[in-house]
């Protein structure tokens, strides 16, 4: 699977949360979103974005109770996250000196 096909940038920031999260509902997905970007994030748009990746066998969706889900990164949604990490690594060594 080329995860940088087939996901879009959004779809990777909710596979690096997932990553730092311990199976949180999707409204903790939703609120580091929002840290993150310094704006709203339109429930529907984390939910069928979750739903997509849940699809693409990235993430896990687990029912916490009758009302409640949580979501799970799988292995290969942690090879994904890993690839684009070593990808964009490539072209930011400079600027990662330069921070240093």
């Amino acid at each position: 699977m080329g995860p940088r096909d087939e996901t879009t940038g959004f779809q990777r920031d909710l596979l690096c949360v997932l990553s730092g999260l311990d199976e949180p509902k999707g409204m903790a997905v939703q609120e580091e979103l929002e840290d993150y970007y310094g704006s709203e994030v339109l429930h529907a748009r984390v939910y069928q974005n979750l739903d997509s990746l849940v699809d693409a066998g990235l993430v896990e969706k687990g029912e916490r109770d009758s009302r409640t889900n949580f979501y799970r990164i799988t292995d290969d949604g942690r090879e994904a996250i890993r690839n684009v990490i070593e990808w964009k690594r490539e072209y930011t060594a400079d600027v990662e000196a330069d921070t240093v």
